[in-house]
């Protein structure tokens, strides 16, 4: 019995971690960290206020473009005073609650994000598949509709999350190897039996970033297809131009987890050091 009560029990907080060995220059590695956040936020809060301001840019492609900078401030802000705490002040605690809040809100902007994503990638499909219909079928009300719907769906999905992980023990040891909370890593922490959330966090991932990243494909096969009908080669060449930036935006967002995926199965002690580059390139970085 004393050994299940020295191995069980409740505490108060977890302890977010940085980059371990490396603590002595915390101070000094959380420079380019600000100039991320700094960039992140600035940057994203210049292309709302142009979107939002210049009537010309209140086109599908702009309007997707200001919902995806709207996901990366949140992910930019949801993780911010965590990591940057951590590097700058050494404040490693934070409390069961708040990091089942922030959990929930960095997941939640994830789902969203590959959501936009994938609108993004159907905007580009129907402007070289079909551009005379363009702008019927791509108009403000039904954008705005289809972006309230993806935003509910993230929301929905995740939020069981936080309320499965509390209802359980956690460990004595409460340290977590990121400078944030994501469900993967808190959920080892449980002492019981985690198969519910295992199954659960493997359901979301599949609902969410799988099925999107798969429409993705699909819709890239099609346009690719439709780009290769064309007989003018300069046509051919300014339609996949036009794929390019959003192309660019979904390796930014999928390459670091699938490297995170490949190395969680396959890796070993030396690939600890990408594994936290990759970490920390897939949330604050800002894909577009």
């Amino acid at each position: 019995m004393s050994a299940v009560n020295n191995t069980k029990f409740n505490s108060a907080v977890f302890l977010l971690t940085g980059i371990p060995g490396q603590e002595d220059v915390h101070l000094w590695i959380s420079i380019p960290f600000c100039i991320v956040y700094i960039i992140s936020i600035v940057g994203n809060s210049v292309i709302l206020f142009i979107i939002k301001t210049d009537p010309s840019l209140h086109e599908p492609m702009y309007i997707f473009l200001s919902m995806l900078a709207i996901t990366d401030l949140g992910l930019s802000i949801a993780t911010m005073s965590t990591t940057l705490g951590i590097f700058l002040f050494n404040s490693r605690e934070i409390s069961f609650n708040a990091c089942f809040v922030q959990l929930f809100f960095i997941h939640s902007l994830q789902c969203t994000e590959s959501s936009v994503l994938l609108l993004m990638a159907f905007d580009r499909f129907i402007a070289i598949h079909d551009p005379l219909k363009y702008a019927s079928i791509l108009n403000p009300q039904r954008i705005h509709k289809m972006g309230l719907v993806f935003v509910l769906k993230g929301v929905a999905i995740i939020f069981p999350l936080p309320f499965l992980l509390k209802q359980f023990q956690y460990c004595q040891t409460n340290v977590l190897s990121h400078s944030y909370c994501l469900h993967q890593e808190v959920m080892k922490m449980d002492c019981s039996d985690i198969r519910v959330n295992s199954i659960y966090g493997l359901f979301t991932k599949l609902l969410t970033m799988g099925l999107d990243s798969l429409l993705i494909f699909l819709s890239y096969v099609m346009i690719l297809k439709t780009v290769l009908s064309i007989t003018s080669q300069t046509e051919c060449l300014r339609a996949l131009n036009t794929c390019f930036s959003h192309l660019c935006a979904i390796l930014v967002f999928y390459m670091p987890d699938i490297g995170l995926a490949v190395i969680h199965r396959f890796g070993n002690s030396s690939s600890h050091l990408l594994q936290m580059v990759l970490d920390y390139v897939y949330l604050p970085v800002p894909p577009q």
